[in-house]
């Protein structure tokens, strides 16, 4: 399995024994990664929008993919697409809020407890 996430506490929590990747992007720049993973071929494991805070409002994201590209999974595709959409429609729907750095905190173990769950 592929872990792409943009939260240093799972790069941190998932760096060893993982094929991690790690980037330092927007929430809906890493939904496009993961796109990008989904158009070579690798399959979603996780769903794009697991969880319940809406996309924008939570800076962190981790989805994890399969290994293996066995060409375009249409199923994948629709799903992650559909939560770019969803970001999209819901960004310009709302203000975009600075947060604290204690927030930042909270919304990154949120992200890593998700994928704990997910993983174990």
């Amino acid at each position: 399995m592929i872990i792409v996430t943009n939260n240093i506490m799972v790069s941190a929590a998932y760096e060893e024994g993982y094929n991690l990747k790690f980037f330092q992007v927007t929430h809906r720049e890493l939904l496009c990664l993961v796109r990008d993973y989904v158009h070579k071929g690798h399959r979603l494991l996780t769903h794009p929008l697991s969880g319940s805070i809406k996309p924008t409002e939570t800076p962190f994201k981790s989805v994890v993919l399969s290994e293996q590209q066995d060409g375009l999974d249409y199923r994948s595709l629709t799903l992650i697409e559909e939560a770019i959409s969803m970001h999209d429609k819901l960004y310009h729907s709302c203000n975009v809020t600075n947060y604290t750095r204690t927030v930042l905190e909270d919304f990154r173990r949120v992200d890593l407890a998700l994928l704990d769950s997910a993983i174990k």
